[in-house]
């Protein structure tokens, strides 16, 4: 990822094309391209404060409930959306398709988070390739709806 000059505003700049993209068309011309179905999380940033929006690979696992992959591309650290979404944990939210709600985030471990894990390299292997290049354990995320 991008630290900071010129690349970093490309990076933002793409950003935000790809969310206005999904925001117009529900994603799915973005799932496609990816290989897998795309989600966009809003969290409130730890520091900021301010709402800050990712596009993510979101498996969903029933109707009111969605895995997530802090991968971030196997770095040593985790996202700032997963630290964000643990700073604010009351304050995350869930775009699928044409639909905002909000959502409970848990962190899953054990057979939980292998099980999530399976189930989404049976649809793609990418956003689970990252394991081997870091010492950090990827955390797996289940968004559920709250009502």
């Amino acid at each position: 990822m991008p630290s900071g000059g010129p690349l970093m505003a490309l990076f933002r700049f793409f950003m935000k094309r790809t969310i206005q993209s999904y925001r117009k068309s529900g994603g799915a011309g973005i799932s496609k391209r990816m290989g897998f179905p795309i989600v966009l999380l809003t969290t409130r940033g730890a520091k900021s404060n301010q709402e800050r929006t990712t596009p993510l690979g979101g498996f969903e696992e029933g109707p009111d409930a969605w895995l997530v992959v802090a991968a971030f591309a196997g770095a040593a650290r985790h996202p700032a959306w997963f630290l964000n979404m643990a700073a604010h944990p009351d304050d995350v939210w869930l775009e699928v398709g044409m639909k905002r709600f909000k959502v409970q985030a848990e962190t899953l471990d054990g057979v939980d988070r292998a099980e999530a894990i399976r189930r989404i390299a049976a649809i793609s292997l990418r956003p689970v390739s990252y394991q081997p290049k870091t010492d950090r354990e990827i955390p797996i995320v289940r968004l559920t709806r709250e009502d």
